[in-house]
């Protein structure tokens, strides 16, 4: 038999478009895309390190229109000497992390990249926009609504006493709530890749949608600083639809669904 004949067309477009790398060279690259990642975020801290002040302004915000609406003074206290500084060194840090993301995130598609299909790379543009634009939109969500409520709640409700809240004690709870609303709003990216790869499916999330939801609550009443059931339905609600919205994507992006359609078109 012909050595032509030994493989198929397809198995030599296969391999074309699955190329495999070793355990070390997984390592290397790895590493590589650290090293980038941490370049690039050390350059947006110094970028971002002038305006620390003005960007603790916009953080503060909350907590002071809080104290205004339960006629308390308007004002953060620190124990330390050191406090401010550290505070806005922490603030010039998650701004810079914060510019850096779309650079830090194509570094993660590049990581991950070699392990999809050719066909699979296209989804490079979409990634990048929508991981960004659902982290955005998550920390704005838990800035505009979930911080707002449950400083009005929490202020309130020790309104009896008079408050000292600290510089540090504050940016901690702001830095909890928009960077955990945001990381929730990633959910649907989460489900994309472990979808793309086989390992969830629209039909099972669908099926497990009760448990689902009770799960989401029981993450809800962690996560909440508050304990009431308001605060703890506003961090649950986007999860909710967050998740019915994966199920979607799960069904576009599932390889059966994907080789149902191939089938159809073909």
């Amino acid at each position: 038999m012909p050595e032509a004949a030994a493989s198929s067309p397809v198995d030599d477009s296969a391999k074309e478009q699955m190329p495999t790398m070793g355990f070390l060279e997984h390592l290397e690259e790895l590493r590589k895309r650290i090293i980038y990642s941490i370049i690039a975020i050390t350059v947006g801290f110094f970028a971002c390190w002038k305006y620390a002040e003005n960007i603790y302004d916009v953080m503060q915000r909350p907590i002071m229109d809080a104290l205004h609406a339960n006629g308390l003074s308007a004002k953060l206290v620190y124990v330390n000497p050191t406090e401010p500084f550290n505070l806005y060194l922490k603030v010039g840090a998650m701004a810079g992390l914060f510019v850096a993301s779309p650079f830090v995130l194509y570094q993660v598609w590049c990581f991950v990249s070699p392990g999809l299909y050719r066909n699979e790379k296209r989804y490079v543009v979409p990634f990048m926009v929508s991981t960004v634009a659902l982290f955005l939109t998550g920390g704005y969500f838990g800035y505009k609504l979930v911080l707002p409520a449950a400083l009005v709640f929490l202020i309130g409700y020790g309104k009896a006493f008079q408050p000292m809240i600290t510089l540090t004690e504050y940016s901690s709870l702001f830095l909890t709530i928009i960077v955990g609303m945001g990381a929730i709003f990633e959910m649907p990216i989460l489900v994309f890749f472990l979808s793309l790869m086989g390992i969830v499916s629209a039909g099972w999330m669908w099926r497990n949608l009760r448990y689902s939801i009770l799960v989401i609550f029981i993450i809800a009443a962690i996560v909440t600083p508050t304990t009431d059931i308001l605060n703890m339905c506003i961090f649950a609600a986007p999860m909710v639809a967050l998740y019915i919205l994966s199920i979607a994507i799960a069904w576009l992006v599932h390889p059966k669904q994907r080789k149902k359609r191939a089938e159809k078109s073909s």
